[in-house]
């Protein structure tokens, strides 16, 4: 799991990870200090998460196609260096809140892989005691605000979120994750206002997997440079290479350091790329399979990082086997305990209704 630590040294991205959106004002584009390089245990920590996220939602698309997970279910292969890198920086009074394609983000914050999986099967061990599925899950000891299933709703949530951070003085960020699908709405912008505008701490990170559904990028936007999009507003961003862990933890450092030091919401689009459908129910067929193979082939986060852990030995082969094999191990419990768990009484249809302020 990512650990919540605080970095000091900020990153400065290469040309070849990260392109800045034109600096209309300088000022905003002050120099930082360079990401130090990765340590051994950061290169095997990033590997571990990663593979976390990968094996549980594999496991996740077993077991609806099993016809245990019901309903929408939307996976995050491929898509895991994103999370991964973002909180590599996070803190513990930082909140998140994300889509609907949310069990990578429930993982990188720490919560249970036993819980993620039993409330996708809708059990009572689950983390919405079964009542929430895949799309609606919340964990507060985690400042996880949910998954939602509204398309861009989370975007005005969390900026909210942001603005209590404000206003309890807490020093916290909320990291508002969102996709490409959901950019052109008009709830977005109101949210980019309001933020700049009284200089809220929210870091809003655009997952430009390049299809909203079944819809390419090209088809719905009329400017694909998704991170200038908050520019009208004077909100600074970043496009970054979001299939490189290493990449997205230096361009995230130094968003936090424009974010934390009161300077108002700053915007990362992180091109990245999911392996599957939109959701399981999609068969994908709007792209080939050679754009999915090639890409698999030549950008895999995981591969990639396993191939630079190996080149640099900050671990061997057996090494390597072994992380998967307890990774292996964790998701099997996961599934095991899901299985296991009872369904909800329906009692639990008149409980968690309203909850005292």
């Amino acid at each position: 799991m990512a650990k919540a630590t605080q970095t000091k040294a900020q990153s400065k991205p290469t040309k070849s990870s990260v392109a800045k959106a034109p600096a209309k004002k300088p000022a905003r584009r002050r120099p930082t200090q360079a990401q130090p390089a990765p340590s051994k245990e950061e290169l095997l920590g990033f590997y571990r998460e990663m593979l976390l996220i990968r094996r549980f939602e594999e496991k996740a698309g077993q077991l609806y196609g099993m016809g245990l997970i019901g309903g929408f279910c939307h996976l995050y292969i491929g898509q895991e260096a994103v999370v991964a890198g973002v909180h590599a920086n996070a803190l513990p009074q930082d909140s998140v809140i994300t889509s609907y394609r949310d069990h990578g983000h429930m993982l990188a914050c720490g919560m249970d892989p036993k819980g993620v999986m039993a409330e996708l099967t809708g059990r009572e061990g689950g983390y919405s005691k079964g009542k929430g599925g895949s799309m609606h899950m919340f964990s507060r000891e985690k400042n996880f605000y949910g998954g939602h299933g509204i398309v861009g709703a989370q975007v005005p949530l969390g900026t909210g979120l942001a603005f209590a951070h404000k206003y309890n003085k807490d020093g916290g960020v909320c990291y508002t994750y969102f996709g490409d699908g959901s950019v052109n709405q008009g709830q977005v912008y109101e949210s980019f206002n309001m933020a700049q505008l009284w200089k809220l701490p929210v870091l809003y990170i655009i997952e430009n997997n390049k299809y909203g559904m079944g819809t390419s990028i090209q088809r719905a936007s009329s400017t694909t440079e998704l991170y200038q999009r908050g520019s009208a507003h004077g909100i600074p961003g970043a496009q970054v290479d979001g299939m490189d862990v290493i990449a997205v933890r230096d361009a995230t450092a130094k968003a936090l350091e424009h974010v934390r030091e009161g300077k108002g919401p700053y915007i990362l689009e992180m091109l990245t790329y999911r392996y599957r459908g939109h959701s399981m129910s999609d068969p994908a067929k709007y792209r080939s399979k050679d754009e999915v193979s090639k890409v698999r082939s030549e950008q895999d986060p995981i591969d990639n990082l396993r191939q630079m852990i190996l080149k640099t030995k900050a671990a061997d082969e057996a090494a390597l086997k072994a992380i998967d094999g307890d990774i292996k191990a964790i998701v099997t419990a996961a599934a095991d305990f899901a299985k296991a768990s009872p369904e909800p009484q329906l009692s639990e249809l008149y409980t968690d209704i309203l909850v005292e302020a």
